[in-house]
C-alpha cells in the first residue's frame, strides 16, 4: 500500500501534469518539442477534452519517442481510437507532459490521472471504445 508521502507526492505530480503547457502535435516535417526523458503524458482531443493518459515505461527517448510512436499509429491508443489514423493527430491535438525520472511514480502518476480523467479506460489498455 502505498505510504502517505507517497500519495501526497502523486497529488503534486498530478497538478503539476494538469498546469503543463499544453503543446499541438506537429504538421508534417516539423520537429515534436517534447522531452526525451521519461514521464507522463496527457493527450487531448481539438475541443481540449482528454483522450488518453500514458507514461513512457522503457522508451529509450522518452516522451519524445512515446509521443512520436502516436504520430507513426505505433500504439493501441491510435490504433484503437483513430484505427490507425495518426495523422488526426495533427489536427487540433495537443498534448501536456512532465518529466517524471521514478519508474513507480510515473506508474503511479499514470495510474491516478487515468483514475481521475478518463476511469472508463481503466482495464482497456488505454484505448476507448468510443467516440
Amino acid at each position: 500500500m502505498a505510504s502517505t508521502n507517497e500519495r501526497a507526492l502523486v497529488a503534486r505530480l498530478f497538478k503539476q501534469l494538469m498546469s503543463a503547457e499544453r503543446i499541438a502535435f506537429p504538421k508534417p516535417g516539423k520537429p515534436l518539442q517534447a522531452s526525451e526523458q521519461q514521464g507522463v503524458y496527457i493527450i487531448f482531443g481539438p475541443q481540449g477534452r482528454v483522450l488518453h493518459v500514458g507514461m513512457t515505461p522503457k522508451a529509450r527517448r522518452g516522451l519524445h519517442q512515446r509521443l512520436r510512436d502516436h504520430l507513426a499509429a505505433q500504439s493501441s491508443f491510435v490504433n484503437g481510437y483513430y484505427k490507425g489514423e495518426a495523422q488526426r493527430l495533427r489536427k487540433g491535438h495537443t498534448f501536456s507532459c512532465i518529466v517524471v525520472g521514478n519508474r513507480r511514480m510515473r506508474a503511479l502518476l499514470e495510474a491516478y490521472a487515468t483514475g481521475m480523467l478518463c476511469p472508463a479506460d481503466i482495464g482497456r489498455n488505454g484505448v476507448k471504445l468510443e467516440q
